[in-house]
């Protein structure tokens, strides 16, 4: 019995560590002065990196994004110290920098409805491997 309890409290206090992983990029504690200085799209990549988007349309945009993601055991997922860097770009110099910090970003839930697909068709795990049937060749035969 000591032996299932002791596995029982192993088990649950296992489940209960917290743990932190950072997503994106790590930015330096002083952002906004090392920011202040940089004038042009090499100086920005030697610093932070390439950015993980661009604007496609409109202003060109070059977009860094950093947060930290707690797990709390059975807990939901949440999020800190998020930090966004926007740098307009011109012609490889940048004309202006924005640094928006937790504060300063909206909190947006998403909806837990499923958009439906037009013309999908839902099949079960049975009727997806009979579907699969004969739809392969052998490896080998090249066709």
């Amino acid at each position: 019995m000591k032996k299932i309890v002791l596995i029982l409290f192993c088990g649950l206090l296992a489940a209960c560590t917290f743990q932190t992983k950072h997503r994106g990029y790590v930015f330096p504690k002083d952002l906004e002065t090392q920011i202040a200085t940089v004038k042009t799209t090499n100086q920005l990549q030697d610093l932070i990196g390439s950015p993980q988007a661009k604007t496609v349309h409109g202003d060109e945009v070059w977009i860094y994004y950093g947060a930290d993601e707690n797990y709390h055991g059975p807990f939901p997922l949440t999020y800190d110290n998020k930090t966004v860097l926007l740098a307009w770009v011109k012609g490889g110099r940048i004309t202006k920098t924005q640094v928006l910090h937790d504060q300063d970003l909206p909190d947006v839930e998403i909806d837990p409805d499923e958009t439906a697909i037009p013309a999908a068709i839902e099949l079960n795990a049975i009727e997806e491997l009979f579907n699969n049937v004969g739809r392969f060749s052998p490896a080998g035969l090249g066709q």
